[in-house]
């Protein structure tokens, strides 16, 4: 097996990975991205709603709320520097019976104590004025929400990164890993398969990336949380939506409930639902259709105009989740070698949503725990 030997390998080749060689490659590092597909961001990097988070949800002072926040400003000056398709739509976040009024006023606290601080509440008739098809008894109002073309921004991270020098290689799964003195090896497979003894190595596996830190001889198992596969299915509307802004109803335990959203072309899609899948099932990215009673009951609590018959099955994604079904909710894990001890090793776990707004925030987060 030819062994190479680089300064710093990225593993998987998502909205994260690319963000993070971008900023090591814009920190003078040689970088190498290895990727198991033959594609950029072919995992939730591109099977999700495409939204620019405002930061509201996450607890104060944990990493999904510092990075969402801290990514979303970084995020809208990098597309609007580099032509990358966006629009600062905003959303409402609705409750629909007066039930909900209270954990709306506590999602509005949440949202200020995390800085968010243009959330307005909006009583049933202003929501109403703002979005006439709504039912909605009160809602919270955040302009700082938005819509991206992910694979756009994707194109545009893969393009600085190896403007800078960076190298990708896809179909090129890693098999295996070890620590050495000098760093980690890692054997890569694909067409040739290479062994690459590297002094930095991140791991931005996505889903994968438990199984990828247990694959590494020298790596504290114990310290690899479970991985828990979490589907959400896809449901496109039929004919152009009567709503202007993205519309969600208020979050549930897994996430943030069966939302509308937009695309650039205004054209919405509902989803993500729930599904969790076991740890031997095959990964499928099929739709049921008979998920869309289910879709439509939701939809219609906040849009009672839904037609008969108007969605259809559109796409599906896998958060990549470490706490499952029942359990509280988990930040991300940023686990670098002071959590560790392995010098040069940083591992990524849980980089669910809100990881596309704060993909670029999480990568100066990596290369300043390298530092």
């Amino acid at each position: 097996m030819a062994v190479d030997t680089v300064d710093a390998v990225v593993v998987g080749a998502g909205v994260v990975g690319l963000a993070v060689a971008r900023a090591l490659a814009l920190a003078g590092r040689e970088v190498v991205v290895v990727e198991a597909a033959t594609a950029i961001g072919t995992g939730a990097s591109s099977r999700n709603s495409e939204v620019i988070h405002a930061g509201l949800y996450y607890p104060s002072g944990s990493l999904k709320a510092r990075l969402a926040v801290r990514g979303r400003d970084l995020l809208y000056a990098y597309c609007a520097e580099r032509g990358i398709a966006h629009r600062r739509c905003g959303k409402l976040v609705v409750a629909t019976d007066a039930a909900q009024l209270g954990a709306l006023r506590a999602l509005q606290a949440q949202a200020h104590a995390n800085g968010v601080a243009d959330v307005q509440w909006l009583d049933g008739d202003d929501a109403r004025a703002m979005e006439p098809a709504l039912h909605a008894v009160a809602a919270l109002w955040s302009p700082s929400t938005g819509i991206v073309d992910s694979h756009g921004l994707m194109l545009a991270l893969q393009g600085d990164a190896e403007a800078h020098g960076a190298m990708l290689a896809f179909a090129s799964p890693v098999r295996a890993g070890r620590v050495r003195g000098h760093g980690v090896e890692l054997d890569v497979g694909g067409d040739v398969a290479t062994t690459l003894r590297a002094r930095t190595v991140v791991n931005a596996a996505g889903m994968h990336a438990p199984a990828l830190a247990a694959a590494i001889d020298g790596v504290d198992r114990t310290r690899v949380p479970r991985a828990y596969r979490c589907k959400g299915s896809y449901f496109a509307l039929a004919g152009r939506a009567p709503f202007s802004r993205l519309i969600y109803p208020l979050h549930d335990a897994a996430g943030l409930g069966v939302h509308l959203t937009l695309d650039l072309g205004g054209q919405a899609r509902f989803g993500p639902d729930t599904e969790w899948l076991a740890d031997d099932a095959p990964l499928d990215y099929a739709v049921d259709p008979a998920r869309g009673g289910a879709f439509a009951a939701a939809i219609r609590r906040y849009w009672p105009g839904l037609p008969e018959g108007a969605l259809a099955p559109a796409y599906s994604g896998v958060r990549a989740k470490i706490a499952g079904p029942g359990e509280p909710a988990r930040d991300f894990v940023i686990a670098g070698p002071a959590d560790h001890g392995v010098p040069g090793l940083v591992h990524l776990f849980g980089i669910e949503s809100p990881g596309l707004t704060a993909s670029l925030a999480i990568a100066d987060e990596v290369v300043a725990r390298l530092a």
